[in-house]
């Protein structure tokens, strides 16, 4: 369950690269997520804060899954940020 790990970034930027319509939904999802000033800590990356990753993952797949969302789960969960996003008047 790490937030750093370089094989869901990997998993998440081939899901996307083929569905460009979800690219704003994944800059919002990494704009909501990632920690204030991140920049100005390592790994300078906009990775989410260890903890608050293990919890979201404790609360998606419970204690005993692995808590490594597929690439489907990272596809199914932006399509939700979509659908949720309000719509301008």
């Amino acid at each position: 369950m790490r937030a750093r790990g370089g094989g869901l970034a990997a998993r998440g930027v081939r899901a996307l690269g083929a569905r460009p319509t979800l690219w704003p939904a994944a800059f919002g999802a990494l704009r909501r997520l990632a920690p204030q000033r991140w920049w100005r800590r390592p790994p300078f990356l906009p990775v989410p804060d260890a903890a608050y990753w293990r919890f979201r993952m404790e609360t998606a797949y419970g204690n005993d899954a692995p808590g490594r969302p597929s690439a489907e789960d990272i596809v199914d969960y932006l399509r939700w940020c979509q659908r949720s996003r309000p719509r301008p008047r």
